[in-house]
């Protein structure tokens, strides 16, 4: 019942693309974030004087 009421009523699709929108969104920031955190350490350890 709950199946047929997420994929057929028009506030069921609203809620599967709510729900689909947000773990997309999930995926891409923490993929942006990872990238960019990766940059800046790689930045930050080109930056610093060797050690002796």
């Amino acid at each position: 019942m709950a199946w047929q009421l997420l994929l057929t009523s028009d506030i069921g699709l609203l809620s599967l693309f709510t729900i689909v929108f947000i773990l997309g969104m999930a995926w891409y920031i923490a993929g942006y974030v990872k990238k960019h955190m990766k940059d800046d350490a790689e930045k930050a350890s080109l930056s610093r004087p060797a050690a002796r």
